[in-house]
């Protein structure tokens, strides 16, 4: 993969491994795309493919000492992050590079008030005083519309709903206007409504902002309405890439047309089964060298004990070409 002037952030075979009683296994297997300025990329897959722990890696947050990067470059801006300082990391971390994570609850202190863990990120990042920091902290709420923000601001993350406590994470994350904002799962524990809320606002603000996102989803129809390219993963490997109009037109992987065909459609006759995918995902200890596709849907056929080869099949559209598992 060669990088572009338009591209602002550049995987290249990242391998991410977990020290475990079983040795060290992989959880990220050589993993490789780029995201485009201005454009948003969606990583989709069940969960325990991997997606988390690829974006936790860009960022450099693993859980430590277990996590490890062996190999692979991650370039953003001209920035190789794999061996960048850690006092590099921690500027670009919350400065550059903005992550909305998975719950609020969790990524906010319960013991602070709203005011006091906003403001923090601009008297960190862009040195501001702390009367400065409170200011624009206050204009961030309102930027990402929260009612009545100065008494937002006095409040605790318990006293918010799930909708605002997101629009506060999202808040931290967009505070100096970063070039990149890594999204993951940021809808999941939302109703409906609230994460179309939260969903357009994002698109909103990126747009505003000009900046990049990469969005980490389960839920295709996300997907589908959201992002620019698309990335397949499972088992910790990329089956499959393409623009999001071709992947959904042309599914080319049997995992990512299994993916599709469990969406309900206008067309499902009412009280009808859905389709599944048969097996679940192999732990990491029982990864296959070969296609773990082929292994989840118990196929021993030897072509199937080879790494599949990933493949620019047609202009944009990259595929795992197992034998077994690739169908044009």
């Amino acid at each position: 993969m060669s990088e572009s002037a338009d591209t602002i952030l550049e995987v290249d075979k990242l391998i991410t491994s977990f020290e475990t009683e079983q040795g060290l296994l992989r959880a990220v297997d050589q993993v490789s795309f780029s995201v485009q300025r201005g454009k948003t990329l969606g990583i989709v897959g069940e969960s325990g493919c991997g997606k988390s722990v690829t974006a936790m890696s860009i960022i450099r947050l693993l859980p430590q000492p277990a996590g490890k990067i062996l190999g692979g470059h991650v370039h953003f801006k001209g920035t190789d992050l794999v061996r960048a300082s850690d006092a590099e990391m921690r500027k670009i971390r919350g400065g550059d590079i903005g992550v909305i994570f998975q719950e609020p609850m969790t990524a906010l202190n319960p013991l602070h008030r709203i005011g006091r863990q906003v403001s923090e990120v601009f008297r960190l990042h862009q040195k501001l005083s702390k009367k400065d920091a409170w200011d624009a902290a206050t204009e961030m709420l309102k930027l990402v519309r929260i009612p009545a923000p100065e008494q937002r601001m006095m409040d605790f993350p318990h006293q918010l709903s799930g909708g605002m406590r997101q629009r506060i994470v999202i808040a931290l994350a967009l505070a100096c206007r970063p070039s990149l904002v890594i999204a993951d799962e940021p809808t999941t524990a939302l109703d409906v409504t609230v994460q179309a809320q939260i969903l357009d606002l994002m698109a909103k603000l990126q747009e505003e902002m000009g900046m990049s996102t990469i969005l980490i989803t389960h839920d295709l129809g996300v997907i589908a309405e959201t992002c620019d390219e698309v990335v397949v993963m499972y088992a910790g490997r990329v089956v499959e890439r393409a623009s999001a109009i071709e992947l959904f037109a042309n599914p080319l992987h049997a995992y990512t047309k299994g993916l599709l065909s469990s969406i309900p459609t206008l067309d499902t006759p009412s009280k009808s089964i859905l389709n599944t995918i048969p097996g679940t995902v192999a732990s990491l200890g029982d990864y296959s060298h070969g296609c773990r596709f082929c292994q989840r849907m118990g196929r021993t056929a030897p072509v199937s004990r080879e790494r599949p080869k990933f493949t620019e099949v047609s202009t944009g559209h990259w595929v795992e070409t197992c034998p077994e598992c690739y169908q044009p």
